[in-house]
């Protein structure tokens, strides 16, 4: 959703059940998210097909699949910038000028249950470390580094990026 001035206000509300132990944090979601409305929807990101290997579970393809299957697995998926502007109209991290950063905090004192986060890109895990270094939720000062799904991460192949996320995840 554009806003004033360029600015993008994140589009999604984040995916996030009473169960929900690991929340996955991307940056903001891609030009093609925005058109298919829905998190990862770029189809040369590997997200879902590495989720479905890291639970040994089938690739979900619909909005509706891909929510069952977060909350079978427990996940929980938002971004940590929920306010921003793109500087050269493509979907890259660092075509991202960061006005505002989501408000985890709140989200995990609503869902006491997370009890890991993860980022799927170095910008994300800057904004964590940088805007909750103070959080008095000790997940937030440290999350995991998954390797980034996106097809601009090509230095890792799909199975590899998997293997890495299952250590990492269980």
């Amino acid at each position: 959703m554009k806003m004033k001035n360029g600015k993008l206000k994140h589009p999604f509300k984040p995916i996030i059940f009473k169960t929900s132990e690991i929340l996955i944090l991307g940056t903001f979601p891609s030009i093609k998210s925005f058109e298919n409305n829905f998190y990862y929807s770029h189809p040369k990101n590997h997200f879902w097909d590495i989720l479905g290997i890291v639970f040994n579970d089938k690739k979900p393809a619909t909005i509706e699949e891909k929510i069952e299957f977060l909350k079978k697995h427990k996940i929980a998926l938002w971004d940590s910038i929920c306010e921003c502007k793109r500087k050269n109209g493509n979907s890259r991290d660092d075509n991202l000028e960061i006005l505002k950063p989501c408000d985890i905090e709140s989200l995990l004192k609503i869902y006491p249950n997370i009890k890991k986060v993860a980022v799927t890109s170095r910008v994300a895990e800057k904004i964590i470390k940088k805007h909750f270094k103070n959080s008095p939720y000790s997940i937030l000062h440290s999350p995991i580094y998954l390797p980034s799904p996106s097809p601009l991460n090509a230095r890792l192949k799909l199975n590899e990026k998997a293997k890495i996320w299952k250590k990492l995840l269980q």
